[in-house]
């Protein structure tokens, strides 16, 4: 027999990178927010930023060095156009990457939009003990990563292993 582990609520940041959106027009990060809430995760901030990658490196840099943060989200600028520079800008912030979450994605992703999954860039891995998940900017994207991968991957009750219950570990 097992013993039930407990659902850790862990602390989340959204980011969503557009050139072209405002808050009031972001469905993709209006979908995270009410994704990891409704999990039971809290909320720790929200912005909307420009494709731009020193912004984009600031912002994430404040958040990582954040002991309170556990996780960020970020949605779009992962694809192929001049302006996309997520993976350029967050890359060089990640102490540890998680190769196998964009292969993971993008396996995922061939069943719903075929080969087209080939222009996500999308990325994960782990800076100052702080998860950082880059995903693409179309809501049915995040959708897909979210009900797919993250979520049950930030459940300390996902079995056989899940990142949450690694937290504790992280600065060993």
């Amino acid at each position: 027999m097992t013993a039930e582990r407990d659902f850790i609520p862990l602390s989340l940041c959204v980011l969503t990178v557009s050139d072209s959106r405002t808050l009031a027009e972001d469905s993709s990060g209006d979908y995270l927010v009410q994704s990891l809430t409704q999990a039971g995760h809290r909320l720790a901030e929200r912005r909307l930023l420009p494709d731009d990658r020193y912004k984009l490196r600031a912002a994430v840099s404040q958040w990582i060095a954040d002991d309170g943060i556990d996780g960020i989200l970020v949605t779009g600028g992962t694809g192929f156009t001049g302006r996309d520079s997520t993976p350029e800008a967050l890359l060089p912030l990640l102490d540890k990457e998680m190769p196998g979450f964009g292969e993971l994605f993008r396996a995922i992703s061939y069943d719903e939009i075929g080969t087209s999954t080939l222009q996500s860039r999308a990325f994960a891995g782990l800076a100052n003990a702080t998860f950082v998940f880059c995903l693409p900017g179309s809501t049915s994207a995040c959708r897909t990563a979210w009900e797919k991968i993250v979520s049950a991957q930030l459940d300390a009750r996902t079995r056989p292993c899940n990142l949450a219950t690694l937290r504790p570990r992280l600065k060993e």
